[in-house]
């Protein structure tokens, strides 16, 4: 038998900014996506998804010609076969796990990366492929396979695990102090819009990118610092402002999140005004967050919750909020009040 536990992950700070080729500090958490397999006779990949209650078979002869949309299953073993992976056994397979699904932990990264993983292990390679090479694999499997939106912060800090700041253009990747005190997910049962909220944030700040670029060819993003706003403002039209803005101080934002992160003993307080000051841009500037959500986060805060903010692309799903044990009961139970449908403490997995 082979088994494959992988997790979940949240964007701690960088939120809209790894498509830019800006960095993210993201987490893996101990919600998982399991897989179990046994090899079979039949030259198929016969797939129970338990928790869909759906069940898939894939020919081993399949030749995966036509991929339909999101078929990440079949997206992979393209990837795979690329790189000479011979796929030639069937197995009855089983996947279940306890990531809420299109909620903003990346439930179908992690999915991807434990197919990957599961299809490493059947070439008996689990040794010797990085956990860099999984992240890259699930990259072009799940974004560039059917050109979306998204940047590669969510399969890289699946494969990688831990609390890590990627550098998304070159994948570098530095792991982080990973004491970000306790932290609660909230699941506000507001569906999400990621692919619309993607492309509008991704379309919106390539044009106020771009259009300072068109001045002055010599800006190079990655070098700005906070008075450029100002200094770059007027070149930027006014429907692109808003995105502007949050380029340039989320990225501020994510520096000095990663500067916290590679103290000692970070200062926790610090880095919830962090991430408030992260979830305003969000919600002010790339509108990703519904009015309920905020509601919730307001009241969060304001029963003790040192940080909060919505996570993924947005427009619904989850949220996570930094607390102390002092505070936790009733941050739980303002979401709850607020609406929330589930609210559970989670820990940094590595």
């Amino acid at each position: 038998m082979i088994e494959i536990k992988v997790p979940a992950r949240i964007c701690f700070y960088g939120d809209h900014q790894d498509y830019l080729g800006l960095p993210v500090i993201a987490g893996t958490i101990d919600r998982f996506i399991n897989l179990k397999a046994n090899p079979n006779s039949d030259r198929k990949y016969l797939l129970k998804l338990l928790d869909l209650k759906d069940e898939l078979s894939i020919s081993l002869d399949d030749g995966l010609k036509q991929v339909q949309a999101d078929d990440y299953f079949r997206s992979v073993m393209v990837v795979l076969k690329e790189q000479g992976f011979q796929l030639d056994q069937g197995y009855d397979i089983e996947i279940s796990g306890n990531i809420p699904v299109n909620a903003g932990l990346s439930s179908s990264s992690a999915l991807v990366v434990a197919w990957i993983r599961f299809l490493v292990a059947t070439q008996g390679k689990s040794e010797d492929i990085s956990d860099y090479q999984i992240g890259r694999w699930a990259y072009e499997a799940e974004v560039l396979f059917f050109d979306q939106p998204g940047g590669l912060m969510d399969q890289y800090t699946i494969a990688q695990k831990g609390l890590i700041y990627i550098d998304t253009q070159s994948g570098e990747s530095t792991r982080l102090n990973a004491d970000l005190g306790k932290l609660l997910v909230a699941e506000s049962g507001v569906p999400k819009k990621t692919l619309e909220v993607l492309k509008n944030a991704r379309v919106y700040a390539q044009e106020a990118v771009d259009a300072v670029k068109k001045v002055h060819p010599e800006f190079v993003l990655e070098e700005s610092c906070l008075s450029d706003y100002e200094k770059y403002i007027d070149l930027v039209p006014e429907e692109f402002q808003g995105y502007w803005y949050a380029t340039i101080y989320n990225y501020h934002i994510t520096l000095e999140a990663k500067k916290e992160l590679l103290k000692p003993n970070p200062n926790i307080s610090a880095l919830g005004d962090l991430m408030n000051q992260h979830q305003i841009i969000l919600q002010n500037q790339i509108k990703n967050t519904p009015s309920e959500m905020v509601e919730m986060m307001d009241v969060a805060r304001e029963m003790g919750a040192l940080g909060t903010k919505i996570i993924g692309s947005g427009g619904g799903g989850c949220m996570v909020a930094m607390v102390t044990d002092a505070v936790e009961e009733q941050v739980k139970q303002a979401f709850l009040d607020k609406g929330a449908k589930a609210v559970y403490a989670v820990e940094l997995t590595s």
